[in-house]
């Protein structure tokens, strides 16, 4: 009974999939309520998944010259001021800090929402001449954004993330960076986490404060709502001139650099939870979960149990592979249940009967199929399985995100098919800010890109019926 309760206290995703996520986030240990609001507490099983992630990226930004830095996390606020762009679309988020100790600043200090304004400062200080550029800098910290509303991952007053700064020479090459940083987004998010995404550039409605362009890669959960994953940003020369990050010129002209940032947060995590769990929790892809292998001894105070699930276990890790053996004392149901739970992508099954036969069963947490392995093909067999559910899970999710893509001619068709089946629509737009913001006003319906890859749906706008100039994907989103 206490096996059955273990999955039993996760509601069901189609009864109600916003406390479906609570309970995965909680059964599954990965993060906890701190004593601020909207400050969360992320415990080991969630800070293994965003190591992951980290090293999946931080391995693809320094094959491209990237390398990472630390800025301070206060920004004085005359220095917040300088784009005025920038701040205004910040201002609402700003936590300040007015005293330090017993004694009132001079000047009000910024918890940092963002860092461009401190790279533009350093940048100001270290680029003198053509020769220095370009420079390649990137953070992994926290960023404080006092939200109104918050949820574990998704939405919190504090995040982790990494946040990208660019210096280039010529406009061309900061576009070529902004793509470059977005194309390995796209990378990790469908070749290590499973998750199929679209890629495009946001409307001027929807860009980053302070950018010319924002591109962004945007995933569907299972609800069909969608998530922005990542984004990157061509600053173009805006904040250089507002900041007089210049250089000296093969010309001997002095030039305004060209900028980019990029950045990607623990909201990830919560993707991986929206598009791959399932009603017994978490469903990791091999490539990110923590612990790839879990090996469960049945019997294990009987002679030879353990030693033999140990003896596996360090085969399997030789092999390179992320393995843990669960010896508690809790009961074979009790540890199969929380295998499930906390997604773990195969289970190792080994007792008594099992060494007499010279044989594990695995099982996978996608699917729950039992596969029968002699111990002579364990290794080979497991890395294989592995491969094998990281591409099931990548064409199961990218199979229902076809399935909830359509494309719709008018508003009452673009709103009825969101209504009756959420997911992405494709839909002409004219270009105008006033037929966005009548969708979101109308049916909480948003741009989600433009993107890169045109198709002609109809002549005219979905929204006022003018002539169109871009197909767009709209949804409502997280």
């Amino acid at each position: 009974m206490a096996d059955k309760k273990l999955v039993e206290q996760i509601t069901s995703r189609e009864e109600d999939f916003a406390q479906w996520y609570t309970d995965v986030v909680k059964k599954a240990e990965l993060t906890d309520y701190s004593s601020v609001k909207g400050f969360m507490v992320i415990r080991p099983a969630g800070y293994a998944i965003w190591e992951n992630i980290m090293a999946a990226l931080d391995s693809r930004f320094k094959a491209t010259g990237v390398q990472n830095c630390s800025m301070p996390l206060l920004i004085p606020q005359s220095l917040l001021e300088k784009e005025s762009e920038h701040v205004e679309g910040f201002a609402p988020e700003v936590a300040w800090v007015t005293s330090g100790g017993s004694k009132r600043l001079e000047e009000r200090l910024c918890v940092r929402p963002t860092s461009e304004v401190l790279f533009c400062d350093y940048y100001s200080k270290v680029v003198k001449s053509y020769r220095d550029l370009p420079q390649l800098l990137n953070q992994w910290c926290s960023v404080v954004r006092w939200e109104k509303t918050t949820r574990p991952f998704l939405r919190t007053r504090e995040f982790l993330w990494q946040e990208g700064h660019t210096v280039h020479a010529t406009a061309e090459e900061a576009e070529e960076r902004t793509l470059l940083m977005l194309d390995i987004y796209a990378d990790v998010l469908e070749n290590e986490l499973a998750i199929p995404v679209v890629k495009g550039r946001k409307t001027d409605k929807e860009k980053f404060a302070g950018a010319i362009a924002t591109y962004t890669v945007e995933a569907l959960m299972h609800d069909g709502q969608a998530l922005q994953c990542a984004t990157s940003h061509n600053f173009g020369d805006g904040f250089a001139k507002a900041f007089q990050v210049q250089y000296l010129s093969k010309n001997n002209t002095v030039e305004p650099v060209h900028q980019t940032s990029w950045g990607i947060t623990t909201r990830t995590i919560g993707a991986l939870i929206m598009v791959h769990g399932d009603d017994s929790g978490l469903v990791l892809p091999p490539r990110i979960a923590p612990v790839q292998v879990n090996i469960i001894p049945i019997q294990q105070n009987k002679e030879g149990v353990l030693d033999k699930a140990f003896d596996l276990m360090n085969s399997l890790k030789d092999a390179g592979l992320r393995v843990k053996v669960d010896d508690s004392d809790k009961t074979p149901g009790f540890k199969f249940a929380d295998s499930e739970v906390r997604g773990i992508p195969l289970r190792l099954e080994i007792g008594p009967k099992d060494i007499e036969a010279g044989q594990v069963v695995l099982v996978r947490r996608d699917t729950r199929e039992k596969i029968v392995v002699s111990f002579e093909n364990l290794v080979e067999e497991s890395k294989k399985l592995l491969e094998q559910i990281q591409r099931d899970m990548y064409n199961r999710a990218l199979t229902f995100q076809k399935e909830r893509t359509t494309d719709a001619k008018s508003l009452d068709e673009l709103v009825a098919s969101l209504d009756k089946k959420p997911g992405f629509v494709r839909a002409m737009w004219c270009g105008c800010r006033e037929c966005e913001e009548k969708l979101k006003e109308y049916s909480g319906i948003t741009s989600r890109c433009i993107p890169a890859k045109q198709e002609k749906i109809a002549d005219t706008c979905v929204v006022c019926g003018k002539p169109a100039t871009k197909m767009v994907y709209w949804g409502r989103a997280y």
